[in-house]
């Protein structure tokens, strides 16, 4: 793919930046700069080809097309972004890029009405390619598809010709992963805005929650059930684990809430809702 290989080292040009820069970059664009905005937006292109690389095209250009809209979605990123965020920039824009991607990937098949057979022949084909790129490290020829899926491979490559789809819906929505594609999938509604403030208040709480002493902090994941674990222990469960009475947790819960609300507190003056 030359035309991708170029582009690649056309924006290895531009340095990465640190926290500082991005601080300073932001202060500026608050006051209108178009130039910080620019900055910002290349040192982080590099950003939206790793994301690009998540989706499956099938065509030699389409990753391109990917990317340009991704750099759409980094740019309203950028015009949006403020320090007082208190987060480094890819981690805010991860989420403004891929739904920029999503939603270009979404009107481009839409208009494309695939019969039901070849749907699921479609499926098989992204569910094998992800078992092997996983298990094996290496992309599955068109026969070896067509043996897997139990077809001929000019169905394979009819089915291939379709420009887009999605590899996975364990394709991270969020830089850290803490949210997937599948957790959105019910919610045609997605916002970046949205998705970032929701996975900004589930880490400042695990910070919180880590924040704590041992056995407090093993009565909040085990009352809360942070681990999403299928049992949710009684009181009487984790006192036996922990080798102290029911009240001792109660106790210790108690205290560990009322130190989580003292350090929320201390984290206002970052809100941006």
């Amino acid at each position: 793919m030359e035309i991708l290989e170029t582009y690649i080292k056309q924006i290895g040009r531009y340095p990465l930046l640190n926290a500082e820069q991005e601080k300073k970059l932001s202060e500026q664009i608050e006051k209108g700069s178009a130039q910080a905005v620019n900055q910002l937006v290349n040192s982080n292109l590099r950003l939206v080809i790793s994301i690009a690389r998540k989706f499956l095209c099938t065509s030699k250009n389409s990753i391109m097309d990917l990317i340009q809209e991704g750099n759409l979605g980094l740019m309203a990123a950028a015009s949006k972004y403020h320090y007082s965020f208190n987060t480094r920039f890819s981690t805010y824009a991860y989420s403004w890029i891929l739904q920029y991607m999503l939603r270009y990937v979404y009107n481009k098949t839409s208009m494309i009405a695939l019969p039901h057979r070849k749907e699921e022949l479609l499926r098989k084909i992204v569910a094998a390619k992800n078992e092997y790129k996983q298990n094996l490290n290496r992309e599955l020829s068109v026969p070896e598809l067509a043996e897997i899926c139990g077809t001929t491979p000019e169905e394979i490559e009819s089915v291939l010709s379709y420009s887009y789809t999605i590899t996975s819906i364990d394709i991270e929505a969020s830089e850290d992963g803490n949210v997937t594609i599948g957790d959105l999938i019910v919610d045609n509604s997605y916002n970046p805005e949205i998705e970032y403030l929701r996975v900004h208040e589930k880490n400042q709480i695990k910070k919180m929650v880590d924040s704590l002493p041992e056995f407090e902090r093993k009565v909040i994941y085990g009352r809360y059930n942070f681990k999403n674990d299928l049992h949710v222990p009684t009181l009487r469960e984790l006192s036996a684990d922990l080798g102290v009475s029911a009240e001792t947790v109660r106790q210790m819960e108690l205290r560990a809430i009322k130190k989580m609300k003292k350090y929320a507190d201390s984290l206002n003056e970052f809100s941006f809702a």
